[in-house]
């Protein structure tokens, strides 16, 4: 195997044997052959001159399966290689396809003997020129992302086709040979679909579940059974509410799941008691304490241990060998958790942790109605600078960083957070400035938009013409394909000077590096004191 797609890589360089993050050889090179798939139905769709609605729901569907800690089965990957291969052949009798075409386009296997085999001979090296490789697997990694977002907002009934355009032309592109510059703008182009892939995911949850709203959030426990649910999945979130509703068993969130703490619909459930945890690197801990049964809904999963393991039930496109699944809805109807729910009657309630609230709810639509405030507490010099600091968290101990960052920070500064990276703060006595919060929480790492948008209408009242010229920075941490899409939609804003950590992606080539400084002024981080003189200077 050959894997460096996310930041935890070994040495920053790849996985060569089993994963960092749990994932086995052969399951890496399954993961690729599927990628591989994937790039088969992109290019016989382009040149079929159509992305009909299937390959546009498979090819996201692929793409998310293929994310960081999302699926560790090889049997559920072979199944979805071959649905693929189905597809792909359906596409060339319908539309006729014919002629030359690139070898994941006509590659065929029965046996998993024959996928593994093919598997070894089509990894991220069979590029070979560097920097190639470098565009290639940077415009692969935010498509993921893109795809991430697309589908969740798919599972809503919300769909942009140009996104699934985009999500077949871009992965076709990586089996052409074209020019470094042509390669570099279907990368920025990927950072504008990421951006409209996050906007109709964010009016997808604003119209279904209502827009969040500024709440405590209790981080204790309850006296009853409990089932936690973890991921990003919304409305595996209302499924299992109103199917545990007066059954005695409690729901909480966990992990990247907290903000739906902060929306209307489900604020109005009595036993939606809170978050348990932090984030998804403490699940082999938290996991054990909790006691109940726990959803994984969507990417965030590590290997569980056999102390808890079978307490956890999978759906969607998560997957782990061993551990019970649930089935996706049929068309028009919903999930069926009842398994889940009579295995937390059975048990203990959940073990407490510790007590209090923390505040969230500020996606773009509540900080707007704080607009006027916020502005004059710019104009009067109350608060001087934002702080982006949204991202993922990650295990590694230098991630003390960004809390020791947080601390560090000058009392009239804002953080600006979305995704798991805010557990490294959100939990400290940051105080307010004049009633406004100083870490501004939009919620999960798809409702980044919510900063975006927050930042587009500063530039507006201020009546800036570039969104540099805002007293807003960038410190964002990153982990996996999701915080890719997310730099690229920042990258097609024009947003500069960008600071990534705690370690730049391992794909990335000098080269490439090269460019990304020379145009965009991205850059990594050094020591908390240096980095805070530079960022607030």
């Amino acid at each position: 195997m050959f894997c460096y797609q996310c930041q935890e890589t070994l040495k920053n360089q790849g996985c060569t044997v089993n994963g960092i993050c749990g994932k086995k050889g052969n399951t890496a090179n399954l993961q690729d052959l599927l990628i591989h798939t994937v790039k088969g139905v992109s290019v016989v769709a382009e040149k079929a001159g159509a992305v009909d609605k299937e390959v546009g729901h498979y090819v996201a569907k692929a793409l998310f399966t293929t994310i960081t800690n999302v699926s560790f089965d090889d049997d559920r990957l072979i199944d979805i290689i071959k649905q693929g291969l189905a597809l792909r052949d359906e596409i060339k009798n319908k539309y006729n396809v014919s002629g030359d075409l690139h070898d994941s386009a006509v590659w065929n296997g029965e046996t998993k003997d024959e996928f593994l085999k093919k598997a070894e001979s089509i990894g991220v090296l069979a590029t070979e020129n560097e920097d190639v490789r470098s565009l290639r697997e940077l415009l692969v990694y935010g498509l993921k992302g893109v795809a991430a977002y697309a589908d969740h907002a798919a599972v809503l009934g919300f769909e942009d086709q140009s996104v699934f355009d985009y999500l077949v032309e871009g992965m076709a592109s990586t089996t052409k040979d074209i020019i470094v510059g042509k390669m570099i703008a279907n990368v920025l182009k990927a950072g504008e679909v990421a951006v409209s892939a996050m906007a109709i995911l964010d009016k997808a949850n604003t119209e279904t579940y209502g827009n969040p709203e500024m709440s405590e959030v209790n981080i204790g426990v309850g006296k009853n059974p409990g089932i936690l649910i973890s991921g990003h999945d919304l409305k595996d979130m209302e499924e299992l509410l109103k199917q545990t509703d007066g059954t005695g068993v409690d729901v909480y969130t966990h992990g990247e799941m907290l903000p739906a703490n902060c929306y209307p619909a489900f604020k109005k459930y009595n036993h939606f008691i809170g978050n348990y945890g932090n984030s998804w690197w403490l699940q082999n801990k938290e996991f054990d304490t909790f006691n109940g049964p726990i959803l994984m809904t969507t990417n965030c999963i590590i290997p569980p241990k056999d102390s808890y393991k079978d307490r956890v039930f999978t759906t969607g496109v998560v997957a782990f060998p061993g551990v019970k699944h649930i089935a996706d809805r049929k068309e028009g109807g919903v999930k069926d958790f009842s398994k889940i729910i009579e295995m937390a009657k059975n048990c203990q309630s959940p073990t407490e942790i510790e007590t209090g609230k923390i505040v969230g709810g500020f996606a773009h639509n509540q900080v707007l109605a704080l607009a006027d405030k916020v502005v004059d507490a710019v104009k009067s010099g109350a608060i001087k600078k934002f702080v982006v600091m949204a991202g993922c968290d990650g295990r590694q101990k230098g991630r003390s960083y960004y809390t020791e960052f947080a601390e560090k920070l000058p009392k009239d500064a804002v953080i600006l957070t979305a995704g798991c990276a805010k557990y490294r703060y959100n939990k400290l006595d940051l105080g307010d400035i004049g009633g406004i919060p100083r870490v501004l929480d939009a919620g999960q790492c798809n409702d980044c938009y919510s900063l975006v948008v927050i930042a587009l209408k500063l530039k507006e009242v201020f009546k800036l013409e570039d969104i540099n010229d805002l007293p807003i920075v960038y410190n964002v941490a990153w982990y996996e394909q999701k915080a890719v899409a997310v730099l690229l939609a920042l990258l097609h804003l024009g947003v500069k000077n960008i600071h990534l950590g705690p370690t730049l992606p391992a794909f990335l080539s000098p080269t490439v590096v090269n460019v990304l400084v020379k145009n965009f002024g991205i850059g990594g981080i050094a020591n908390v004191d240096d980095d805070l003189a530079e960022m607030t200077a």
